[in-house]
C-alpha cells in the first residue's frame, strides 16, 4: 500500500500557510477563499474569516531619509468602537507612541530599523504592514537640500573610488532618499554582481579581477538612476629590493622617499604576462534536439558558469539551442574579439563525438547520423584562436568523446605550437559525460564540480585539477567518468587575471559584443481609460528574454484590470499556451524566478537569435467596469523594442561570413560536404547534391541514462549521498536526467520585511495566548 503524504514546500511554516501563500500570488482574493469555503460548506474556516470589525485604512509605508530629517509614519484604522495604537520597533514597544503618526524629530542613525504598528479594538487587534526606515548619514553642503521625499529619489551618497591590496576588505557605499525605500543593485565594469541588493557593498579578502569600474542603479517602482562610476585598484600585497640588500614593504618605500607612487609599484612590480588585455566568453547550451536525445543539464550548466565569469570581469553570451549556422555566426562573432593578449573561453555542453583526437559539436538541427559536415569542430576554431595572438584559449567541452562509426574523415588541421592552450574535457577519451537525473533542475557532474573552484585565484590547469580530483571521488561516476586535462600552457595564467587593456582592442566589436546583455528599459504605459501598467525585461540567457507585465494603477470604477503581451514574430519560439502566466515557472523560466516581481503576467521569449527584424508586440489592457456591466473592454498599445540582447548580432544570416567555416577543409568539411545543414535559405544551393546522402543509414543511439537521486543526508553540515540506482551509457553528451531542486544559483534571498513579520507576529500572539 503506498502512502500518500503532503509535502511542505518550505523549510518553514505549514502546508496551509504555503498552500495560502500560492493562492495569494495567485491574485485569489479573501473574498474568493470565502466564496470556496462556502461551497464547500466548512462553517469552521468560515468563522475565522469573517471580519472583525476593524480595518486598517492607511498603512505605514516604509522610507530612506537623512539623518537629522523628521519621520513620520501613518497607520488609520476604523473599528466598531474606538480605536487604539501601539507602534513597535522590532520586538520593541516604542514609548508613549500611542498615536495614529510616529512622529520622530529629528531622526538619528539608531533609528532606522523595522517599524509596525498594533491597532486594538474592544477584544481584537490587528497589525499593519512593517515599514522598513533607512537612515543615512550624509553631511549636506554647498546648499544642498533634500526635502521632498514623495517625489522622485535624491541621491545624496554617491560612492567614491579606492585602492586597496589583496586580502583587504573593499566597502562601497551608496544611497538616495525617498518614500517608498529605493531599491539597489551594484554592478562592475557594466555586468551586474549577483546578491548585492543593499547599498552598502562589502567584498572581503577581494583577489586581482575584483579591480575594475564600479556604480550602482537605485531604482523605486516607477523610476531608475545610477550613481557615477568609479574605478576600484587593486593592489598586490609586495616587496621590492633597494640595493640588491634590504627588503622592505610598499609602505617603507613611501617613508625612504617615495620613490615610487601606488600605482608605478602595482605596475611595474607584477610581469606582463600576468595581464589579460581583456576577457571574453562563449557560452553554448544544445539541449533540445531535433533527432537526437533531449538534454536538461546544460541549461542550468551554461546559466552557472555564465554567472561565475561575470564575476571574473569575462564578457559573457550565453547562448541555448543554436543551429549549425548560428554556431557558425556565434563563433565568428567570438573570434572577432580576440586580439593579442586577450583570454578567450569556450564552453559547450551537449552532444558530441570525438574523431582521430578532434572534436566535434553537434548543433540541435543535425540530422541522424550526423558527421563532421555538420557540426564544428573545436580544433579547427583553435586553429583561428592562435591566429590572433590570444594571451590563454580555453575550452571546456561537457559532452561525449566516444567515437562516431558513421563518420569516417580524417582531418587535417594543423596546430601552432604555442603555451596558452588549456582543454577541459568532462570525460576521457572514447567515453561518456553524464547529467545527473533527479526531481528538479541540476548541473551536469563536470559543472557540478567546476563551479566550486572556479573563482579560485590560482592558475587555471591546477582548478582543473582539482575538479578532476573531486570528480574522482564522486561515488555514482567512478569508472564512468573522469575528467581530461590536456595544456601547453607555460606561464601562471589565472582566470582572475586582471584586464589591463592593449592598444590592438577592437572596440567596436567588445562594444558590439557587449550590447548582447543590454536589456530594452522599463516602461510604463498609460491607457486612454487612466490604466497604467509598467512592462519590464530580463534576460535569463543572451537568447532569451522575458517579458512581464505588471498593473500600477487602476481606475476606480473599474472592477478587474489585466494586462498581456500578444502578436509576436513569426521568427520566434513563442507558444502561446505559455504566453501571460501568472507565475514564472508556467511559462518555463525557472532560473529567474526568484528575482522577478511578483503579482505579473509573465512570457518567455527564447530564440532570439532567429529574430530578423525589430521586435515589436502589441500590450493588451483588459478591464471591465461596473457601470458597464461587467463588459470587458479592450485596448491596445504597440511597443518596438529594437533588436534585444543576442538579436543585435543577427546570427540568423546562414555563412555570412567564412571564418568558422573554413576550419574544418576536409573531404567532407563544410565548404564541400553534401551533408552541411545550413539555412533554409540556402538549401536550393545544395539541391544537385542530396543524391549523395541517399546512403547514409539511420542512426539508432543507445539510450544511456545515469540515473542519481540526490538527497539530503540530514541537518548535520548540510551534507548529502547520491544513490546510483541504474547506470547505462548514453553516445553523445549526457543522457536526458531530470532537474533538481537546488540549483545553487546566485538567487536574492526572501525579504527581510516578510520574514521579520512573520516571525513577530507569531511572538505577539504567543504572548497573547
Amino acid at each position: 500500500m503506498e502512502m500518500c503524504s503532503l509535502k511542505v514546500l518550505e523549510v518553514e511554516g505549514s502546508p496551509s500557510r504555503m498552500l495560502l501563500r500560492l493562492m495569494g500570488e495567485r491574485g485569489c482574493t479573501t473574498g474568493h477563499l470565502m466564496d470556496y469555503l462556502q461551497t464547500l460548506g466548512n462553517s469552521e474556516a468560515l468563522q475565522c474569516l469573517k471580519p472583525s470589525g476593524l480595518q486598517i485604512l492607511i498603512q505605514p509605508q516604509s522610507v530612506a531619509l537623512m539623518s537629522g530629517h523628521n519621520l513620520c509614519l501613518s497607520c488609520h484604522a476604523v473599528g466598531k468602537s474606538p480605536v487604539q495604537y501601539q507602534w513597535f520597533k522590532s520586538k520593541e514597544e516604542v514609548p508613549n507612541s500611542f498615536s495614529p503618526d510616529l512622529v520622530i524629530s529629528p531622526v538619528h542613525l539608531k533609528d532606522a530599523g523595522f517599524y509596525i504598528c498594533r491597532v486594538n479594538c474592544g477584544d481584537t487587534f490587528e497589525f499593519s504592514q512593517w515599514a522598513q526606515v533607512d537612515v543615512l548619514n550624509v553631511i549636506t553642503s554647498y546648499g544642498q537640500c533634500y526635502q521632498s521625499l514623495e517625489g522622485r529619489l535624491k541621491l545624496v551618497i554617491q560612492p567614491q573610488p579606492q585602492q586597496i591590496n589583496v586580502g583587504e576588505t573593499l566597502q562601497l557605499e551608496c544611497g538616495a532618499v525617498g518614500r517608498p525605500i529605493p531599491r539597489y543593485q551594484w554592478h562592475r565594469n557594466g555586468v551586474p554582481i549577483p546578491n548585492t541588493t543593499k547599498r552598502k557593498l562589502v567584498i572581503p579578502h577581494v583577489m586581482r579581477d575584483h579591480q575594475g569600474r564600479y556604480r550602482c542603479e537605485i531604482s523605486s517602482s516607477t523610476e531608475r538612476m545610477w550613481t557615477n562610476e568609479v574605478d576600484i585598484v587593486i593592489a598586490p600585497r609586495i616587496s621590492v629590493q633597494i640595493s640588491g640588500a634590504m627588503e622592505c614593504s610598499e609602505d617603507d618605500v613611501y617613508a625612504i622617499g617615495g620613490v615610487l607612487d601606488s600605482s608605478e609599484l602595482a605596475l611595474n612590480s607584477i610581469p606582463e604576462h600576468l595581464y589579460a588585455t581583456d576577457k571574453v566568453a562563449l557560452l553554448i547550451g544544445n539541449l533540445s534536439y531535433q533527432n537526437h536525445p533531449q538534454l536538461k543539464a546544460p541549461m542550468v550548466d551554461v546559466y552557472d558558469l555564465s554567472n561565475l565569469l561575470q564575476q571574473l570581469n569575462f564578457k559573457v553570451v550565453s547562448l541555448l539551442d543554436l543551429t549549425e549556422s548560428e554556431m557558425r555566426n556565434a563563433v565568428d562573432e567570438f573570434l572577432l574579439l580576440l586580439h593579442k593578449g586577450v583570454y578567450g573561453l569556450l564552453y559547450y555542453a551537449g552532444h558530441g563525438y570525438e574523431n582521430y583526437g578532434n572534436s566535434f559539436m553537434v548543433p540541435v538541427n543535425a540530422p541522424n547520423p550526423y558527421r563532421s559536415a555538420n557540426c564544428l569542430c573545436v580544433q579547427s576554431i583553435l586553429k583561428l584562436m592562435q591566429e590572433k595572438e590570444t594571451g590563454l584559449n580555453v575550452f571546456l567541452l561537457d559532452m561525449c568523446r566516444k567515437r562516431n562509426i558513421h563518420d569516417d574523415s580524417a582531418p587535417n588541421i594543423v596546430l601552432r605550437v604555442t603555451a596558452n592552450i588549456v582543454f577541459g574535457y568532462a570525460t576521457c577519451q572514447d567515453a561518456e559525460a553524464f547529467e545527473l537525473s533527479s526531481s528538479g533542475f541540476t548541473n551536469g557532474v563536470f559543472v557540478k564540480f567546476l563551479k566550486k573552484r572556479l573563482l579560485v585565484d590560482e592558475k587555471i590547469t591546477v582548478v582543473l585539477d582539482k575538479v578532476a580530483e573531486d570528480m574522482g571521488q564522486f561515488d555514482a561516476t567512478k569508472g564512468k567518468q573522469a575528467l581530461e586535462i590536456r595544456s601547453s600552457l607555460s606561464e601562471k595564467r589565472a582566470l582572475t587575471d586582471p584586464i589591463l587593456p592593449g592598444d590592438s582592442v577592437d572596440l567596436a566589436h567588445s562594444r558590439q559584443w557587449a550590447k548582447a546583455h543590454e536589456l530594452p528599459e522599463a516602461m510604463c504605459l498609460t491607457f486612454d481609460c487612466g490604466a497604467q501598467i509598467k512592462l519590464g525585461f530580463a534576460a535569463e540567457f543572451s537568447n532569451v528574454l522575458v517579458i512581464y507585465t505588471h498593473i500600477i494603477k487602476k481606475p476606480v470604477d473599474m472592477s478587474f484590470c489585466q494586462a498581456h503581451v500578444t502578436d509576436f514574430s513569426q521568427d520566434l519560439d513563442v507558444d502561446p499556451k505559455e504566453m501571460n502566466r501568472e507565475t514564472p515557472e508556467e511559462t518555463g523560466i525557472y532560473l529567474l524566478s526568484s528575482s522577478l516581481p511578483q503579482h505579473c503576467l509573465y512570457t518567455r521569449i527564447s530564440s532570439l537569435q532567429k529574430l530578423r527584424d525589430e521586435l515589436v508586440f502589441t500590450v493588451c489592457l483588459q478591464g471591465t467596469f461596473r457601470a458597464m456591466d461587467d463588459d470587458p473592454v479592450h485596448w491596445t498599445k504597440s511597443i518596438n523594442i529594437g533588436k534585444p540582447l543576442i538579436a543585435r548580432l543577427d546570427l540568423h544570416q546562414a555563412m555570412r561570413r567564412n571564418s568558422c567555416l573554413q576550419t574544418c577543409m576536409m573531404p567532407h568539411s563544410p565548404s564541400h560536404s553534401p551533408c552541411h545543414s545550413p539555412g533554409p535559405e540556402h538549401h536550393h544551393h545544395l539541391h544537385h547534391r542530396l543524391h549523395q546522402a541517399q546512403d547514409y543509414n539511420r542512426l539508432s543511439p543507445q539510450h544511456h541514462y545515469l540515473d542519481i537521486c540526490e538527497r539530503l543526508q540530514g541537518a548535520v553540515g548540510g551534507s548529502y549521498y547520491e544513490n546510483l540506482s541504474q547506470c547505462h551509457c548514453e553516445p553523445t553528451y549526457d543522457s536526458p536526467g531530470g532537474l533538481s531542486s537546488s540549483p545553487s544559483i546566485p538567487i536574492e534571498a526572501s525579504d527581510d520585511i516578510n520574514e521579520l513579520q512573520t516571525v513577530f507576529i507569531n511572538s505577539l500572539q504567543l504572548q497573547q495566548q
